[in-house]
């Protein structure tokens, strides 16, 4: 079967692996579609992602499909089945795993390689999904997945103002949870024209520039911060426009050789509260549940659907992945 790998270098490379049979509890799942992550570029760009990148690895983890094979050990799913994954395995049995934090589990790793034409996630990290729930939308389980744990953490309450940085495909899906939310006033931060267009699309009250919240947030007392980008300079930028008693979720993944700043003191006059959120433990089905209903709308993120072999010359321009996400079809079904 094709596979597509990092192997290094800034380079990529799809490759032949071997096709086999799932064992134990593995459900072999052939791929329909699966999203092109921020964690993705990092990795190709010689950065680290969600953990360690020693390369050859395969790309990918944001799959759906349907199950062609199961192992002896399985006893959820059948050959049919439509099916997303959680691409993120805990043990269950370490410390972190017993405390129900399986995102911080000392075994954990990916076992759904996107990129690649079949999957064998262990039963426990697989998802039925509705015949009402088209495969390409379904592979956005994993991404909302993470925007949902990181919307728990902050307990946001209803009739608030927020203000939330990025409309690139994570912004756009936070925005859509912030909306959910009932927030009074969603204020998004960005830079291009076109992105603050869909912003006001997809639920924000006004979406402005970094220079223009600055003036807006002396104005108003701006209750939580979500960042969805990743650069130091809004990361910066969001902490100082908190309000008192503000929330401020730093979401955007960062360069790992950069340090985040803020005046500690300003902090501590608006009694600041400062959150990161690390994957998506216990969330892929509430995530699934809000797509299923319908509550998301992920076509209007979408920016290109692309095959394994064009995924190599996107991640050296990131031209579709600057306006929202890469879909890449392996099966292609829906």
């Amino acid at each position: 079967m094709k596979a597509g790998f990092y192997i290094g270098d800034y380079k990529y490379e799809v490759r032949d692996i071997p096709n086999r049979e799932p064992k134990e509890s593995e459900v072999k799942i052939k791929v329909a579609w699966c999203g092109l992550c921020g964690t993705d570029i990092h990795k190709f760009q010689g950065m680290n992602g969600a953990s360690v990148v020693i390369p050859p690895i395969i790309l990918g983890h944001e799959c759906s499909g349907v199950v062609e094979a199961v192992g002896p050990d399985c006893t959820l799913f059948k050959p049919g089945d439509r099916v997303a994954c959680d691409p993120s395995y805990g043990c269950g049995k370490c410390n972190w795993c017993k405390q129900g934090f399986p995102n911080f589990c000392h075994e954990r790793h990916g076992v759904a390689k996107g990129f690649s034409e079949y999957v064998y996630p262990p039963e426990k990290n697989v998802y039925l999904i509705s015949d009402s729930l088209d495969l390409k939308s379904a592979a956005f389980t994993e991404p909302l997945s993470c925007a949902v744990h990181g919307m728990d953490l902050i307990e946001m309450e209803s009739g608030k103002t927020v203000v939330m940085y990025g409309m690139g495909a994570i912004g756009s899906l936070m925005l859509q949870l912030i909306t959910l939310s009932g927030a009074a006033k969603t204020i998004v931060v960005e830079k291009e024209a076109e992105k603050r267009k869909l912003a006001i699309e997809l639920g924000a009250s006004k979406a402005v520039s970094d220079k223009e919240i600055e003036e807006i947030s002396q104005e108003i007392n701006v209750d939580y911060v979500i960042e969805c980008i990743g650069l130091k300079t809004t990361m910066d930028q969001a902490i100082r426009i908190a309000g008192k008693k503000g929330k401020v979720l730093l979401f955007g993944l960062g360069n790992p050789d950069e340090l985040v700043s803020f005046n500690q003191f300003e902090a501590y006059k608006k009694e600041l509260s400062i959150y990161t959120s690390y994957l998506n433990p216990h969330t892929s089905q509430r995530a699934i549940n809000l797509l299923e209903e319908g509550k998301i709308n992920t076509e209007k993120i979408i920016s290109a659907e692309l095959n394994l072999d064009e995924i190599g010359t996107e991640l050296k321009n990131l031209i579709h992945s600057k306006k929202g996400k890469v879909m890449v079809y392996l099966s292609g079904e829906y």
